[in-house]
């Protein structure tokens, strides 16, 4: 995986970073109800993605718990290696964010 991640990829790693096990749809309305729908993932995204993550060690798949106990649904948890790769991308936005403020692109925080 790269270092720089996608949006579809950095908010399914959010998705996660509680470290509570999510299914694929739970991941799809977690990342539509945080971005105001300017994310929405279909499934053939989310699932092409979740084993591009899953090759690579970003994520593990997990057997399901609580509410998904007993259901036909594969859950997915983020490994250490995706949490690092997700704060890692996290400090580089807040620096981006940090440059467009001052170059007064964005306003500064009170």
């Amino acid at each position: 995986m790269p270092e720089t991640l996608s949006p579809q990829t950095f908010h399914i790693l959010l998705s996660l970073a509680d470290r509570k096990p999510l299914h694929g749809y739970a991941i799809i309305e977690e990342v539509r109800s945080r971005t105001g729908g300017e994310i929405s993932l279909t499934a053939s995204t989310l699932y092409s993605a979740l084993k591009r993550m899953l090759d690579a060690g970003l994520i593990a798949e997990t057997p399901p718990t609580g509410e998904t106990a007993g259901a036909p649904r594969r859950c997915y948890r983020i490994t250490n290696a995706g949490l690092r790769l997700a704060k890692a991308d996290a400090e580089r936005l807040a620096r981006l964010v940090a440059f467009a403020r001052d170059k007064r692109l964005l306003a500064r925080r009170a």
